[in-house]
């Protein structure tokens, strides 16, 4: 029996999945272990892995296609099948697919899932106009990344058919282009009519042209939006801000990296915030709480594990987007292992994608955008946690202290707490004793 591989639910709020890239293909032997694909999850982007061995006899599933969860995505002829023969009968099934799907959306105007015998195929439905990839008026529907590879490579999107959901450019069909020589873009677009054009101001250089495209939504940007909004409009959100003396943690930091270069460790200002918020929960358990509503129920429950979130930005490369990874018990590890498994949660995410179970049980996060130069601003809280904490740049700035104006670094904090567990007060004085332990750094290394 040829065996189905399916798209798989890989967190617990999953419907779809898209399939990023496949890393195998027709004809491909496989074992059980290798990365077959990178599928774009509502987190992340992860690796996919085979569970069985065999020859990949189809993939009904192209590159840059969202499917539910549960669609067959790769069937494998195991041993002694014949691929030929179980890849004609997919071929088949999904021939079937599409055209119960057409004669459907011909009745009613929109297309309705199909299924027959054989592999089941999503039968995506296509944008109007928008079939090969290209729609009325020369607008050209391509993936982001199929838009960066094409720009890189200088393929002109207009000439390249796209095979994707709705007849989309994909990242396949650019290179595909590409080894089959597509002329290069235009070297520049027509100019605007003289009535329409405005009168050009002196440029100081080349600049990208902007264009009025328009970008769909990824799995993760789309959940992103969903999570958020919810957030925002049923969490009571207020913010507390509090700015910190920086210069005796930053000459610590500075002398213990010093010390511990030789062992590889370098640690970051980030750690020190981990280390001081995780320690401060034991003073202020309701900031390490979680809103519980179970129809009959409503109450607080405090935690009794301080597991501190880290927001990761993902390079655009990955999609973009924003990933929360977990450390895991971060008030009862010391500085050294807090750094290097932050070290380990941001690069994955950025080279791999974070599983489920390292996404997973945070209690609180930290979002620091102080290696962009953001002195301050104000983030919104990642259900079911009670607060974040946005973190600015330790910056040089003239300061009083013994009474005179000298120049010291200040970093400012601000906690976004959700008003149904956590008042005015308990934020003020939870933040005080993160700047405390921030201030007196010697503290956090016992």
């Amino acid at each position: 029996m040829p065996i189905e591989v399916t798209m798989p639910r890989l967190s617990d709020t999953m419907q779809q999945g898209t399939i990023v890239k496949w890393n195998v293909k027709e004809g491909q032997n496989v074992k059980s272990g290798d990365v077959i694909a990178d599928i774009e999850t509502d987190k992340a982007t992860m690796e996919l892995q085979a569970f069985d061995d065999g020859v990949v006899a189809a993939l009904p599933v192209a590159a840059g296609q969202s499917v539910p969860v549960g669609t067959v995505i790769m069937v494998l002829a195991a041993k002694g099948e014949d691929a030929a023969a179980i890849k004609a009968s997919a071929a088949s099934a999904s021939g079937a697919v599409k055209t119960a799907a057409a004669s459907s959306a011909g009745s009613s105007g929109s297309a309705k899932p199909a299924t027959g015998g054989g592999v089941a195929v999503a039968a995506p439905v296509p944008d109007a106009g928008a079939g090969n990839g290209h729609a009325p008026g020369g607008r050209v529907f391509a993936s982001p990344l199929a838009k960066k590879i094409a720009e890189e490579a200088g393929v002109d999107l207009s000439r390249v058919t796209g095979s994707g959901p709705g007849g989309r450019i994909v990242r396949k069909d650019v290179e595909e282009a590409l080894s089959g020589g597509v002329p290069a873009q235009p070297a520049a677009r027509p100019a605007p009519s003289a009535a329409r054009a405005p009168s050009a101001p002196a440029t100081l250089g080349a600049a990208a042209a902007l264009t009025g495209d328009l970008v769909p939504l990824s799995n993760m940007r789309r959940i992103i939006a969903t999570r958020l909004v919810e957030s925002k409009t049923t969490i009571p959100h207020y913010q507390v801000t509090v700015e910190v003396d920086m210069d005796s943690l930053l000459s610590l930091r500075k002398q213990l990296n010093e010390q511990l270069a030789a062992q590889g460790v370098k640690l970051s200002v980030n750690d020190f915030l981990v280390r001081a918020c995780a320690l401060a929960m034991h003073q202020h358990p309701f900031v390490n709480s979680r809103w519980v509503d179970q129809g009959n129920q409503v109450a607080i429950q405090q935690l009794a594990d301080v597991n501190i979130g880290i927001a990761i930005a993902l390079p655009m490369e990955r999609g973009g987007g924003l990933v929360v990874g977990t450390v895991r018990s971060a008030d009862n590890i010391g500085l050294r292992q807090i750094s290097a498994e932050s070290k380990r949660l941001g690069d994955k995410a950025r080279a791999k994608g974070l599983t489920p179970e390292e996404m997973s049980d945070g209690t609180f996060v930290i979002s620091n955008l102080g290696m962009f130069g953001v002195s301050h601003f104000t983030a919104i809280i990642s259900p079911p946690n009670a607060a974040i904490l946005a973190v600015g740049a330790a910056m040089e700035r003239a300061v009083v202290k013994n009474g005179q104006i000298v120049v010291g670094n200040v970093m400012s904090m601000t906690m976004s707490s959700d008003h149904r567990i956590i008042d005015g007060a308990m934020a003020a004085q939870y933040l005080a004793t993160v700047k405390d332990y921030l201030e007196k750094p010697a503290t956090l290394l016992v």
